[in-house]
């Protein structure tokens, strides 16, 4: 259903550019773009977010204590036990990803396997099998693809009208197509943001979910907040760090002294302290 919507969406925006601009070719390779975008997004995100992120996949033997733990949640959550990962950077971090259960991934930091307690990497790696079992991975992967290609279906028109469409739509009598070059024009810079709001929306929403539902699964909350709370603390940089996957990490990988400013402003995590205050209250 999300991958028909985001086709659909995608194929209403390339009529209305197509016939805004007077060029019918717009819609055709708006159909192809959404298509191949689907297929890539639904059967290599894993494989995509992993390499962003350096990620070397682990046995039991590289580390026993990491893997039984994955192990034994995955057992505990009637999950399918995931690959494994271990990625370089020292800032405290974890993501899972994968388009279903049955393809599922999880990455741990070197960071967080040096300074979390076994309790504390409990709490985390059951937030992110949560992650799994909700199916919060795939329904992140749409909303990012979908924010990204209509941005660049806005940008694309923009530039098209700037560069000569504007002339052509302008010399000729048809109001209709004056009314669909303003629609264009209010979509192409409106549509973008939209996608933007609703993939921070679904990203916090869903994190909150996970924090629950790992608390649930470890039956062991001081865990969680623990971890969370060296996580706030934490301001190591992540080198690696990606606006395309900041939202599969279980914080923000965007800390340090050189944040950006629009990465303050559209952050993709619920702050670590509102965090802590729904699991205090949930335990409550």
């Amino acid at each position: 259903m999300l991958f028909s919507i985001f086709f659909v969406v995608v194929i209403a925006l390339g009529w209305i550019f197509s016939y805004a601009l007077g060029n019918q070719s717009i819609l055709v390779y708006a159909v192809i773009f959404s298509v191949v975008s689907s297929v890539i997004s639904y059967w290599s995100s894993d494989k995509i977010a992993l390499a962003l992120a350096r990620a070397v996949p682990i046995e039991k033997n590289n580390n026993p204590m990491l893997w039984n733990i994955v192990e034994n949640l995955s057992i505990t959550a009637g999950l399918p036990m995931p690959r494994v990962y271990v990625t370089p950077e020292m800032q405290i971090n974890a993501f899972a990803t994968g388009r279903d259960p049955a393809h599922a991934a999880i990455a741990v930091t070197r960071g967080a396997l040096e300074k979390f307690t076994k309790p504390e990497l409990e709490g985390v790696l059951a937030h992110e099998l949560s992650h799994v079992g909700n199916r919060d991975i795939l329904v992140s992967t749409v909303a990012v693809i979908l924010a990204g290609v209509i941005s660049l279906l806005g940008d694309f028109f923009l530039r098209s009208m700037f560069w000569g469409g504007m002339r052509r739509r302008g010399s000729s009598s048809d109001r209709a197509g004056g009314i669909l070059m303003l629609a264009g024009i209010i979509l192409s810079i409106l549509a973008p943001i939209g996608a933007m709001l609703i993939q921070l929306a679904i990203s916090r929403r869903r994190e909150l979910l996970a924090d629950t539902s790992g608390v649930l699964l470890t039956r062991y909350p001081d865990g969680l907040i623990s971890a969370l709370k060296k996580i706030g603390a934490d301001r190591t940089p992540m080198q690696t760090a990606q606006s395309s996957t900041a939202h599969l990490w279980i914080d923000t990988p965007f800390k340090g002294d050189r944040v950006p400013f629009w990465q303050k402003l559209f952050m993709t995590h619920p702050p670590i302290s509102e965090r802590i205050k729904a699991l205090d209250e949930a335990v409550v």
